[in-house]
């Protein structure tokens, strides 16, 4: 079976001073989480079961305060998230910051440089500041793979209008165009004409409005919506390749410029064509692996990150189309052999070797909870094949998780959305896909 896949188990000389007092006591943790998504929950989960301290910082009502073994919880309000945020960190003393979101990651770059006595810490949870710039921007990051030898879509970076009609001139029709700054797809056009991409652009590149962000605050419960559109500088935009196939991710745990462990999978089904995994294959790829080790080296990184890829119909190469600076949503799972990224990385803290796997899943699909639950009768049979990711020896957790998020179930939302339906899309299967006959390129 496919599985997680050892790197490297640093020694203690690799560590910081304050080794020798992890190695005697519980790690701590301190767990950032702004958006809706199940996947830091698991996390806080996998992090307790491998002796990790773990406290979080999160909205009221977000699924971690279902979540029964956490140290702490602060809040995480809209109003002064920024603030929230440094003295969450300043009271939990964490000896790790795992950020959950892309906006988590740039408010602790910012705190980053605001906050002298906090740079070692963040430093120790992210890795090397000189790259915090190309960890915020597509282009640069697409631009430091490419130098590494990495396969990627030929990207643009998009300054006006005849940016994308000289694309269109010279790469063709189709195009992906995207904003940074957005995950799940939120940020994505997938366009089929010069005037599609146009449209997209223009659309992509106008600042948040003050609505907008208010909005966001009041009906999303977004607590980085008004910090985002007031101090952050202006999105950048990109025009890429659409690559005929199939999308890939893989997860990283890494300290210090060195991948400790790395699992890829290609994606079954998915919640549209530029939406969340529901069913996923565990793969072993060469490719994914050495484009991981080679940017996680340059860009001496910590923590857990993904890659997202896709693998092209027809010759099967993987192309990387961008990083996710933050954890995904395989790290708690244990896979046989080698454990779970939470396992790997806690145990690294602590100077130890790698943790005995006890409960590896079996088989290499995975149904991911909740999304899975909405997988569709399509999937049917995939599901029925797959390991179900439920959150068993969490019950209020795995209650919490199969209803409607917080926000959604308030008042405020379910009157505005009754006037403004949420944009659905039809889950798209890809593994009983031919190559010849894959038309859709997720890029998240």
């Amino acid at each position: 079976m496919a599985q997680l896949i050892a790197i490297r188990s640093p020694g203690i000389g690799s560590l910081d001073e304050r080794q020798s007092a992890l190695n005697k006591r519980k790690p701590s943790v301190l767990l950032v989480a702004a958006k809706w998504w199940p996947a830091s929950s698991r996390l806080a989960v996998a992090l307790n079961r491998h002796r990790c301290k773990v406290s979080a910082l999160c909205p009221a009502g977000h699924p971690l305060t279902h979540v029964s073994s956490l140290q702490q919880v602060y809040r995480y309000g809209g109003l002064a998230s920024f603030e929230n945020l440094r003295r969450a960190v300043q009271d939990s003393q964490p000896d790790i910051i795992i950020p959950t979101d892309d906006g988590v990651v740039a408010q602790l770059h910012a705190l980053h440089e605001a906050e002298p006595s906090l740079r070692t810490l963040i430093e120790r949870s992210l890795g090397a500041p000189e790259s915090y710039s190309v960890v915020e921007s597509r282009h640069q990051l697409l631009n430091t793979a490419v130098a590494l030898g990495v396969r990627v879509p030929r990207t643009r970076k998009v300054e006006r209008d005849d940016d994308i009609e000289a694309w269109h001139a010279e790469i063709g029709s189709s195009a992906v165009i995207k904003v940074d700054g957005e995950s799940g797809g939120n940020g994505v056009r997938i366009s089929n004409s010069l005037d599609e991409s146009l449209a997209a652009w223009r659309e992509l590149r106008a600042p948040c409005s003050s609505a907008a962000a208010w909005k966001r605050l009041a009906i999303d419960r977004d607590p980085l919506a008004l910090w985002s559109s007031q101090e952050r500088a202006p999105r950048e935009v990109t025009v890429q390749e659409f690559i005929t196939g199939r999308p890939a991710n893989s997860m990283l745990a890494c300290w210090r410029g060195e991948l400790l462990s790395l699992v890829s999978v290609v994606v079954v089904a998915a919640q549209g064509p530029t939406g969340a995994a529901t069913i996923v294959r565990v793969i072993r790829n060469e490719r994914m692996k050495r484009a991981a080790e080679s940017l996680v080296s340059r860009l001496k990184l910590s923590g857990f990150f993904g890659l997202d890829f896709v693998i092209q119909a027809g010759t099967g190469v993987p192309y990387l189309i961008e990083m996710n600076p933050r954890c995904t949503q395989l790290g708690h799972i244990e896979f046989s052999g080698d454990g779970s990224m939470a396992g790997v990385l806690s145990a690294m803290l602590r100077g130890e070797s790698r943790p005995t796997v006890r409960n590896p899943i079996r088989g290499d699909r995975i149904a991911l909870f909740p999304q899975a639950l909405a997988a569709g009768d399509a999937c049917r049979s995939h599901l029925d094949a797959s390991y179900h990711d439920t959150p068993s020896e969490e019950p209020r957790l795995m209650h919490e998780l199969m209803r409607q998020s917080w926000p959604r179930r308030q008042w405020a939302a379910r009157i505005y959305h009754a006037f403004k339906p949420l944009d659905k899309s039809d889950p798209v299967l890809f593994e009983d896909l031919d190559n010849d006959t894959i038309t859709i390129a997720i890029a998240r």
